[in-house]
């Protein structure tokens, strides 16, 4: 087992886009060394600008008190794959092709120690698929983080059928120090925990916006002032504890079988993606957005990123024991 003292553990990020960036800005506030490839030479022109934003808006948020020049002395960002021969861990956080996957994982196994973990960032693509790919499928994992990776708690550990599922468990105990509340997945299923319930909800929303219910903007504004408003404090089953269970089993059994269980990829989305829309990226989505426009959601984003965690961090998953005890001591 590899040490579990940050300081102690190198580790490697191979992909370096948005979400590459960030999740090496995570690692470097939690005291890894880490060495960040880039797969594609044109990442190589952003990543090091990314990553320094990311710590400096860190360092002024208060998510950590080490100077951001001190941080970027542990990260080395290069192409050269056999910089990653030191590693505990690597990270492959790749688009979700698994020709390329598979052509990264060669690269990174041919230098990495038996003992180094490899696992995927991937969202879509079951960790027991890609462990075919691998030569070593014990030791590969999957590790779901979300965007953006430095302020979110997010994380799902995900083992694949032929995971060693002690090295989830570490994992699991070892992301506790990147700041995560994490998920561990004992056994793999495709979309993971997260995705599977995010995308059912997804699939919903088109439902209702293609077939004249409500509008893009509605479905939106009921997803921000509902559960967005208690998701950050709780999950749905300490929710529905919360409100009220039997409330929830009376309109379950009615609305369920009228539920949208489509199989089909919305034409809405298809439409978008057909004609070039990315999102803010490129100003063209579900929404019709100036480039300012985009630019100034891109910026506002990032500010609400900062704010929420602030709040939620005031909420944490052991809250109510923190209470508990403090009213044992009290008394």
């Amino acid at each position: 087992m590899i040490n579990t003292e940050t300081n102690d553990v190198i580790v490697g990020v191979v992909g370096l886009g948005l979400m590459g960036c960030s999740i090496t800005a995570c690692l470097l506030m939690a005291g890894h060394r880490v060495i960040a490839v880039a797969p594609i030479p044109d990442d190589l022109l952003h990543a090091s600008k990314r990553i320094a934003a990311h710590l400096h808006r860190s360092f002024e948020e208060g998510i950590t008190r080490k100077d951001p020049v001190e941080l970027l002395q542990a990260l080395v960002i290069t192409e050269d794959y056999t910089l990653l021969q030191p590693c505990g861990l690597v990270i492959e956080s790749t688009i979700e092709n698994l020709e390329i996957k598979k052509a990264v994982y060669n690269k990174i196994e041919t230098v990495i120690d038996p003992g180094c973990l490899l696992v995927s960032n991937t969202s879509a693509i079951p960790i027991s698929m890609l462990q075919k790919l691998t030569k070593h499928p014990s030791r590969f994992l999957g590790l779901h983080w979300a965007e953006p990776s430095h302020t979110t708690r997010f994380l799902e550990v995900i083992c694949g059928d032929d995971s060693d599922v002690q090295l989830g468990e570490y994992l699991y105990q070892l992301s506790h120090r990147w700041g995560k509340e994490p998920i561990l997945v004992r056994k793999d299923i495709r979309g993971f925990v997260t995705n599977r319930l995010m995308y059912a909800m997804y699939r919903e929303a088109f439902y209702l916006v293609e077939n004249g219910y409500a509008t893009v903007e509605d479905v939106d504004r009921s997803c921000r002032n509902n559960a967005g408003y208690f998701m950050t404090f709780v999950g749905i089953f300490r929710w529905m504890d919360l409100t009220g269970v039997p409330a929830y089993h009376n309109v379950m059994k009615d609305l369920f079988p009228d539920l949208n269980n489509s199989t089909a990829v919305p034409r809405l989305i298809t439409d978008i993606v057909n004609a070039g829309g990315r999102g803010v990226a490129n100003a063209k989505g579900f929404y019709e957005y100036t480039e300012e426009e985009a630019k100034l959601w891109e910026e506002t984003f990032a500010d609400f990123s900062y704010k929420i965690r602030e709040l939620a961090l005031q909420y944490p998953a052991d809250v109510i024991a923190r209470k508990l005890a403090a009213r044992k001591t009290a008394g």
